[in-house]
């Protein structure tokens, strides 16, 4: 059992929970994910590492209710616990893996959208512990709906923050501080995008055009977590990958967003499934339970 040290509402339908979980605290990295289960009956739920302490051997997670066992979820609290805590899972962000010279030697940007500030918190405190300032844009529907103001603060060298409705700072989307940034002189080498599939797609476009690289998560369409289930399945550069275990991080210029999101639709009926299942054959990846397999 994996002890809920910590659980707090952070937004509407927004949860943090820290947990207990010294094996994976010990070996996790910026980029992976985490699979929880609450009991027996309990649904396997993917979710991209928020933070680690590797001394106290804890583990942040953060979600979002989407459905009955997130739902379920939301109502635990301090002093619960998971049954299985599985990670760390999938592969960590590429700048980990690099020689930290050259990570030094270039300008990020970091864009996060929504919940996608999770997952973009432990970037840029690795970022901030290895003597990197990045800028960071965070964007919300509302003032509300933001997330981890607090402590991205603490960790970015620049903290831009946007929301749709203007209700907090500055009215708008991501892309028109990108835009503002990079007409006002700001020149960067890599771009990294967390957030809902819609924010990535149209920040990938933009960047596109400012000959900007830039990298996307794709935990969004994440189901099983094991390349079983074939949810994640997207065609990156003509190829086909599974986010889960050949990511869940790719290059957001080769990933096709239109077709992931419309796969991300039709694998949530029976009919859609098995319809993706008869076009992909043995790409599909069957096992999840729901292909009649």
């Amino acid at each position: 059992m994996y002890k809920i040290l910590k659980a707090e509402k952070l937004a509407e339908k927004i949860f943090l929970m820290d947990v207990e979980a010294p094996r994976v605290a010990k070996s996790c990295q910026p980029g992976e994910f985490v699979i929880v289960k609450m009991d027996e009956k309990g649904e396997r739920i993917p979710l991209t590492i928020c933070d680690f302490d590797r001394e106290a051997g804890t583990v942040t997670i953060v979600f979002q209710i989407v459905g009955a066992s997130t739902q379920r979820m939301s109502g635990l609290q301090a002093g619960d616990a998971f049954q299985d805590f599985v990670g760390p899972l999938g592969q960590p962000s590429e700048f980990v893996k690099e020689n930290l010279e050259e990570v030094k030697g270039r300008r990020y940007l970091f864009v996060a959208g929504g919940v996608g500030t999770a997952p973009v918190y432990p970037q840029v405190k690795w970022m901030k512990e290895h003597g990197i300032d990045v800028d960071v844009i965070v964007g919300a529907k509302n003032k509300e709906l933001l997330i981890l103001e607090d402590m991205m603060k603490e960790v970015a060298g620049n903290l831009y923050i946007t929301t749709d409705d203007g209700s907090y700072v500055r009215k708008g989307m991501v892309t028109d501080v990108i835009k503002d940034l990079v007409a006002q002189g700001n020149h960067y080498d890599v771009c990294v995008a967390i957030g809902p599939m819609i924010m990535m797609k149209f920040v990938c476009k933009l960047t596109k055009e400012l000959e900007i690289p830039t990298i996307v998560s794709m935990n969004p369409i994440m189901v099983d977590g094991t390349g079983m289930c074939g949810a994640c399945r997207l065609t990156v550069g003509g190829e086909v990958k599974f986010a889960c275990v050949d990511g869940p991080e790719f290059d957001g210029h080769l990933v096709n967003f239109d077709e992931a999101m419309k796969r991300q639709q039709m694998y949530k009926t029976e009919e859609g499934r098995a319809m993706l299942k008869a076009i992909e054959g043995e790409s599909h990846h069957g096992g999840c339970g729901n292909c009649n397999d």
